[in-house]
């Protein structure tokens, strides 16, 4: 066992230096074919159990040095099939898949499947679902945030965030559990509107929500917005132009932290969308503390967005008026024996969507989500397809981490916000 850079390796190594390996053992050990900058730099195998990786992601990071020189994304640990999968069920069937990609966003991957099923069946769901929509979703990009914003700052040593932010985010959880029966994989969007109506424990819960919900975002941001160490952990580090932003297809905060104004609620309004006041915000330094400061302005968008829609929430039904995509309510079973039929057939063999294919974009707590979605006449699709933005904004940590420290790359990673499930389909 040999010394080399001062780390040791062999059996038990925490790397190696690249000049004891030749190529072929660098690919049989590391599954790579990153190019090399230089032989007498380390190589160093991050994950895929780090727990500063978010998930089971492994990066292969070449060091000269503390520098990081090069680096190399390496996926696939966490593969599921979930796209393949939902072509052998029903359009229906098919949403429970959904959940289980990003799954701190469950109602926005719904959401996102769901209208790329309703645009290929050319229908609208109701005024009242739309609103409801909307609702959750946006509770459920607070929540998102919530889980980053603690995990970020437990991997820069700031535990109490940490524990304040999931305080708050049972709050959510319990209105989710409430809505949906579930707290995480709720499958509550469903082809031509919703699963079921808001019950009525659910306005004042929602409403004490809005009501504490800002303070406790002062209370994040008096801890960290004007830290020393937080600061000198997040500013200039991981910087990133507006040009290459959108260069790398970046989206979300990763993009609007580098100036550019681009979020889809915006530039291509859906669930009426269009209908409410609220302002994206932007950062220009385009480093992890600009991203930083994005996510946070955005919970405080996402409850002024939630409180209008409460308070202007219509009335009427929350499904369409279409036996054919929607299953009769409880209340006809018990009279109707057409009901039964019909919600026999509907469960069993599902409705069958037209010959085509649509795309379906909406703004997800990390960035564009994008369904592809391929009809071919049955009641199964055909092609099942989504842009995920944790799978492209993973391309860009490569250069955001070239020339940064090893102690920046969680910090950086952190602040691209990855969930490895929204990857590995």
């Amino acid at each position: 066992m040999a010394l080399t850079g001062g780390v040791t390796t062999g059996q038990g190594s925490l790397g190696d230096t690249i000049a004891t390996l030749t190529p072929e053992e660098l690919r049989a050990k590391y599954g790579t074919r990153m190019p090399i900058e230089s032989e007498d730099n380390m190589l160093l195998s991050m994950g895929p159990q780090h727990p500063s990786t978010h998930g089971v992601l492994r990066l292969l990071v070449e060091l000269d040095g503390e520098t990081i020189v090069n680096l190399a994304p390496d996926i696939g640990y966490l593969h599921t099939g979930i796209e393949k999968s939902m072509e052998s069920q029903t359009y229906t069937r098919a949403l429970v898949m959904t959940d289980r990609m990003d799954y701190l966003a469950p109602f926005s991957n719904n959401l996102g499947y769901i209208m790329a099923v309703e645009k290929l069946l050319d229908v609208e769901a109701t005024p009242r679902a739309q609103a409801i929509r909307v609702i959750l979703t946006e509770l459920q990009r607070v929540s998102s945030h919530l889980v980053w914003l603690g995990t970020h700052a437990l991997d820069l040593a700031a535990m109490s965030v940490f524990l304040y932010a999931f305080r708050e985010r049972e709050y959510i959880l319990d209105m989710f559990e409430m809505v949906a029966g579930q707290r995480m994989m709720v499958s509550y969007f469903r082809p031509g509107g919703l699963w079921r109506d808001l019950p009525a424990e659910f306005a004042p819960a929602l409403e004490q929500f809005l009501d504490f919900m800002p303070g406790k975002i002062a209370d994040y941001e008096a801890l960290l917005k004007n830290n020393p160490i937080w600061l000198s952990r997040t500013k200039d580090v991981g910087a990133v132009s507006a040009e290459d932003a959108i260069s790398w297809g970046l989206t979300g905060a990763s993009l609007r932290g580098s100036g550019v104004d681009w979020d889809i609620r915006k530039a291509s309004p859906y669930c009426g969308y269009e209908k409410y006041e609220f302002d994206v915000p932007l950062e220009t330094d385009g480093d992890v503390y600009a991203r930083y400061r994005c996510r946070m302005l955005e919970m405080h968008e996402s409850l002024r967005i939630i409180r209008q829609a409460w308070e202007k929430l219509p009335k009427g039904p929350v499904n369409i008026d279409d036996r054919k995509i929607v299953p009769p309510p409880r209340s006809e079973l018990g009279s109707s024996m057409e009901a039964v039929i019909h919600h026999f057939k509907l469960w069993t063999e599902g409705f069958h969507a037209p010959t085509g294919y649509v795309y379906q974009a909406i703004e997800s707590p990390r960035g564009e989500f994008g369904c592809y979605l391929r009809g071919d006449g049955g009641p199964n699709p055909a092609r099942v397809h989504f842009r995920t933005p944790s799978y492209v904004n993973l391309a860009s940590i490569p250069a955001l981490a070239k020339g940064t420290f090893v102690a920046d790359l969680v910090a950086i990673i952190g602040s691209v916000d990855i969930v490895l499930g929204e990857i590995d389909r």
